[in-house]
């Protein structure tokens, strides 16, 4: 016998160990009732393989899995795949579950959570979605990898996937992946993306059709970032103080600082001022005259609710993390950086900023234990494996290397899909107390769009009287399933065949 000690490793004994992964997926039926009737339905949910090539040495090696990534895919039964469209949609942060989308306004069930001041005690409610965007498009909702469910395969790093090339990549594998599988190349097709999402789908559009050759019809674009110079209020971002200023602006409007006068008043005041004096105002610096400071001082006073005497300190900069933590200071509340309706009590009547977005904070519970509980009740998915609404350390993580000493801008890439397809369409919907991505930031975005003038008709712009995720507000969110619905028909040619 062989000592253990003399024997040599086979050539199969220093390879890596071949995974073996496969598609899990749950299948149930259902139906909705929605305006035009009763909708019978398939729903596949679970997880799917993320493939990619393997060539070592230019010999093709075939296909290797790299992750299991988390899907919830909803078809029409009996519809024909030529006309009914599809609707691949996600969330941001960068590092956010789909769950936010799916649960609160595109979805065929929703979260009932209350309000800005009237929010429900769990464990929350969950009811039909009769709005629900699956009335006139087929929906697949995606978790990017390290999000929700959707985990790398064993021996693959989580962070590979952690970067704004690399997650594009691997969401359009996922999309192209699906697509071939349920062959659905001629259906229209359509992508929405919320926050982050946003910057991905901008990112998708242009990989898809380049590089993919697969078109699309139209972009959902809800609480939109483009450029991120629009919130870098360090080392003279002073572009971010103009930008933020209407948001500040229909803030205080919210919480009482513009009796007698209509919000839009207010946010055009502001988007004037925005838009000329208060950036003159801020490049002048020490040139500044005392006349001219003390007018200042008292406009964005006046249009923020802040005290001239905290404007003068800021030197007539507000940045928002201080602005959320200083408006209703006095009352002992910081104000919502994704929605500011919402208050809540501050942790030090002191501190320089809020310790925590109360938005978030009333958002979060409701969505996580229904989302989670329908998964398992509803469709069937019996994973018990942890589910992070946010990815671990996702977002500190995140590489933007190809923004290497500029700031994350995605409008040349948006607006490259637009000119390579003069068909595909681009809805923005903005939240009026949106903190996050103000509304005023993302409309100057859209203005440097690189199109032809003919091509800014395939825009179209909606606001909600909401924050970030505006359709936790019941009217706003019957208005934009509403305003998202009529788009997806007109741009996918149904306009004319459905009812009206």
């Amino acid at each position: 016998m062989t000592d253990s000690s003399d024997a040599k490793p086979t050539d199969d004994a220093t390879k890596t160990p071949e995974v073996h992964a496969v598609d899990e997926l749950v299948i149930t039926k259902h139906t909705l009732t929605t305006a035009e009737g009763e909708l019978a339905y398939t729903a596949r949910a679970g997880r799917v393989v993320l493939w990619q090539e393997k060539v070592e040495d230019d010999v093709f090696r075939g296909r290797k899995p790299r992750a299991q990534v988390a899907i919830t895919a909803y078809t029409a039964d009996d519809a024909d795949p030529t006309t009914r469209p599809v609707t691949f949609a996600f969330n941001g942060g960068p590092g956010s579950a789909s769950v936010w989308l799916h649960m609160g306004l595109l979805g065929p069930k929703r979260v009932v959570m209350g309000d800005a001041g009237s929010l429900a005690a769990p464990p929350y409610g969950l009811v039909d979605n009769p709005e629900s965007l699956l009335a006139v498009s087929d929906l697949v909702f995606i978790d990017p990898v390290s999000t929700g469910r959707s985990r790398p395969v064993e021996g693959q790093k989580a962070k590979e996937f952690h970067g704004f090339t690399a997650d594009i990549e691997s969401v359009a594998e996922i999309i192209r992946q699906w697509v071939t599988a349920e062959g659905r190349w001629m259906s229209p097709k359509f992508l929405a993306g919320e926050s982050y999402g946003t910057t991905r789908a901008a990112g998708l559009a242009q990989l898809l059709q380049e590089q993919l050759g697969m078109y699309l019809n139209g972009l959902l674009l809800i609480s939109s970032v483009l450029d991120f110079s629009t919130a870098n209020f360090e080392r003279g971002g002073d572009r971010a103080h103009a930008m933020y200023l209407p948001f500040y602006a229909a803030t205080a409007w919210r919480h009482g600082f513009h009796e007698g006068r209509s919000l839009e008043e207010v946010v055009e005041e502001a988007r004037e001022y925005a838009a000329r004096d208060y950036p003159w105002v801020l490049t002048r610096g020490a040139r500044l005259g005392s006349d001219e400071r003390a007018a200042a001082v008292a406009i964005l006073a006046r249009l923020t609710g802040l005290a001239e005497s905290y404007i003068d300190r800021a030197d007539l900069r507000i940045e928002h993390w201080r602005y959320f933590g200083e408006l209703l200071r006095d009352r002992g509340l910081t104000v919502g950086r994704l929605d500011s309706r919402f208050t809540g009590p501050a942790a030090s009547g002191i501190a320089e900023h809020m310790d925590a977005d109360p938005s978030m904070d009333a958002i979060l519970g409701p969505y996580a234990a229904a989302f989670q509980h329908y998964l398992h009740h509803d469709l069937g998915v019996r994973d018990t494996g942890p589910f992070h609404v946010f990815g671990l350390n996702v977002n500190e993580q995140w590489s933007y290397k190809e923004f290497e000493n500029a700031p994350v801008y995605v409008i040349d890439r948006l607006s490259r899909a637009m000119r390579q397809n003069p068909h595909l369409a681009v809805h923005f919907a903005y939240g009026w107390f949106d903190g996050a991505t103000p509304f005023s930031a993302a409309e100057d975005s859209v203005a440097h769009l690189q199109i032809p003038e003919a091509l800014r008709d395939n825009l179209e712009h909606r606001y909600y009287e909401a924050g970030h995720m505006m359709y936790v507000h019941e009217p706003s969110r019957v208005a934009q399933s509403a305003d998202l619905a009529d788009f997806v028909r007109r741009r996918s040619g149904l306009a004319a065949s459905l009812p009206q």
